[in-house]
């Protein structure tokens, strides 16, 4: 599946406005880049890293833990359920520093 990125929580590994490509069900290790469903909103993705599994779920977290508006498992706690794994940025094929 693909998904854009929105919003600053992901810097600097992600941008606003990167494409991405996620593979469904595929196996998770600490560290990886993933999408789950926000556990208030699972009609709402959003890609954080997994950082461990527990009893509960995996703990995700945002790069950046000063964006605005960011949101992880430090505000709704372990997920139960990762949709799936980054596994590529494709777009924008180059990034310019920002």
């Amino acid at each position: 599946m693909r998904v854009r990125v929105e919003g600053d929580s992901m810097r600097p590994a992600l941008l606003p406005g990167d494409w991405l490509l996620v593979r469904r069900g595929a196996t998770v290790h600490p560290g990886d880049l993933v999408v789950a469903r926000l556990p208030d909103d699972p009609d709402r993705l959003i890609v954080k890293r997994a950082q461990w599994h527990g009893e509960d779920g995996w703990w995700l977290e945002s790069d950046n833990q000063r964006a605005p508006g960011r949101r992880d498992s430090w505000d709704f706690g372990p997920v139960p359920d990762i949709v799936g794994r980054v596994v590529l940025r494709y777009w924008p094929i180059l990034r310019r520093a920002r």
